[in-house]
């Protein structure tokens, strides 16, 4: 393995009000920043941009979305003004092709699924980055796909961040008192952890097969939070390490599980 090569990272959001907590999560995250190599720039791939085809951030300084309601004023007032990278967002456009990448330079921007992790692994925003979107025609297999086309970037010095929640259902979440996981959410999100390092065929991964492993419709109602996990699993070569960071799930049904590769 290039010793010099980027890791890379999925991580399981949760609440945007993690970006105002300090808890076992966060604190994780920040050491992931203080002690991983420091990257020449970092493609994100968030649950929270999932679009008909495929966009990029093309824009040298891309807005801070905050898009999500009912939260702190403290919250909205956060920012985070990372540099972009037109450049790397051009690049991307050569590697995934043939598929047809769109370069938006001002639609978007960096939403809570971006920047509510890397403002504590990276607090200082001077890291050049650029958000991926999620295609929501696409099957699994295909973003899986996505995240072995993204692979080669690791050696470049750029690092992958996806940002998600493998166990997301909102509509069972106990939102007060109560914080017992629910019995499938914790079944689904071993399975998830039992079959990280799974090597086979692509169309016979029990975690492309999501919805049909135990718990696993349950939890992801909804695919986009369950996807970016794939781009991270498809960038592995096989033989590095991958690990935990984080794991846990709040309010029932929101799992905090982070995987790192490398």
């Amino acid at each position: 393995m290039n010793v010099s090569r980027m890791p890379a990272l999925f991580l399981g959001h949760g609440s945007p009000m993690n970006v105002l907590e300090d808890n076992q999560y966060t604190r994780a995250w920040r050491q992931l920043g203080m002690t991983l190599p420091r990257p020449k720039a970092i493609v994100v791939v968030s649950a929270h941009w999932y679009t008909r085809g495929t966009g990029v951030t093309a824009m040298e300084q891309p807005k801070t979305i905050h898009d999500f309601g009912g939260f702190p004023q403290a919250l909205y007032d956060t920012h985070y003004p990372a540099p972009g990278s037109p450049t790397l967002a051009r690049n991307l456009v050569d590697l995934l092709s043939p598929v047809p990448v769109a370069l938006d330079e001002e639609a978007w921007g960096f939403d809570h699924g971006s920047w509510g992790v890397l403002i504590k692994m990276y607090p200082d925003a001077d890291i050049p980055m650029v958000q991926l979107s999620i295609d929501s025609t696409k099957p699994a297999a295909w973003h899986f796909e996505m995240g072995r086309k993204l692979a080669s970037l690791r050696d470049e010095g750029v690092m992958l961040v996806a940002s998600g929640n493998v166990v997301h259902n909102l509509r069972t979440a106990r939102w007060h008192g109560e914080n017992t996981p629910y019995p499938w959410a914790t079944a689904f999100n071993d399975v998830v952890k039992a079959n990280l390092t799974w090597q086979g065929p692509i169309e016979e991964h029990p975690l492309v097969n999501y919805l049909q492993q135990d718990g696993g419709s349950l939890s992801n109602p909804t695919p986009e939070h369950f996807l970016p996990l794939l781009y991270v699993l498809g960038a592995w070569d096989g033989h590095e390490a991958i690990t935990v960071p984080t794991d846990g799930i709040e309010m029932g049904s929101l799992s905090m599980l982070s995987v790192q590769v490398g």
